[in-house]
């Protein structure tokens, strides 16, 4: 009989990395020239209000952010990068929704997810966002570790950039004999490269874990809706058959190897395999 362990990653990955970077700052531009020459993909969380005012030069204008950010997502950030934990329902709701609308215009596409400004929330916070179309905010609260995250509108990071990054690597690549998915989630902002004149930080970062077949490159929106569709299968009273009602394939580690479920397909999980190059 076959043993489910857990869900795997893309195609019988059990590796990822994520980056997630706010504000939408100049220095954005420098850090995904770095990010695109070594196969790493991530996330940018601008607040829309600020972009548009034009108040500070530090800033990506609006014109930018639909090619700057191409291959990667724009999220949310507030409109105004206010606390979300001190204001009325009514401010909440504003701040989120005419953030989605104008990124949303100038990317032309949906914008589903978004940090908290200032790392704050709390529980009316998160039901707000749930109610107005959010799938996920990442927290301030790094973890040290490399879990994937269980509320997804609470996601707390491994690290951020100034924090042990190169050890934090070095700790993720030499994981062996992984059970369950391994998630790295480093997040930051770019302008603090500047601020700290220590741009071949995460140059070295990028040139030591990037171009790897063992590694997931995602976005955040791309693990979300994975582990969202992994969350919806459903399973034979016997374990042995996984049905995928959503539009994703996906994949499940089991004791002797993986399986791919198709989307809207059933699958037996008699019949893994393992997957070479996978981590």
């Amino acid at each position: 009989m076959a043993i489910l362990q857990g869900p795997a990653l893309p195609s019988g990955h059990l590796k990822a990395l994520t980056l997630s970077y706010d504000d939408g700052v100049t220095a954005d531009r420098r850090l995904i020239e770095i990010m695109n020459r070594h196969g790493i993909r991530g996330t940018f969380h601008i607040n829309a209000g600020l972009m548009q005012n034009g108040a500070d030069p530090k800033r990506l204008p609006p014109v930018e952010v639909a090619t700057i950010y191409e291959g990667h997502e724009v999220a949310a950030h507030g409109l105004t990068h206010p606390y979300l934990d001190r204001l009325p329902d009514a401010a909440l709701i504003q701040e989120v929704l005419e953030d989605r609308r104008a990124l949303e215009a100038v990317t032309g596409k949906f914008v589903r997810g978004m940090s908290y400004p200032y790392g704050k929330y709390n529980e009316q916070v998160i039901g707000m966002l749930r109610r107005l179309g959010i799938t996920y905010a990442p927290t301030t609260r790094s973890h040290g570790g490399f879990t994937l995250p269980g509320e997804l509108l609470a996601w707390h990071p491994t690290c951020h950039h100034k924090n042990n990054l190169m050890e934090h690597a070095e700790r993720f690549l030499n994981l062996k004999r992984i059970r369950m998915p391994a998630l790295l989630y480093v997040w930051g902002r770019a302008y603090e490269f500047d601020n700290d004149d220590n741009w071949d930080l995460i140059e070295t970062f990028c040139q030591t874990i990037g171009g790897r077949n063992d590694i997931w490159y995602a976005t955040n929106q791309d693990i979300a809706d994975y582990l969202v569709a992994y969350r919806r299968l459903e399973f034979s009273a016997d374990a042995q058959k996984a049905f995928n009602p959503s539009a994703l394939e996906v994949w499940l580690k089991m004791d002797n190897g993986v399986i791919q479920v198709p989307a809207g397909g059933v699958a037996s999980l008699a019949d893994a395999s393992s997957a070479p190059g996978r981590g």
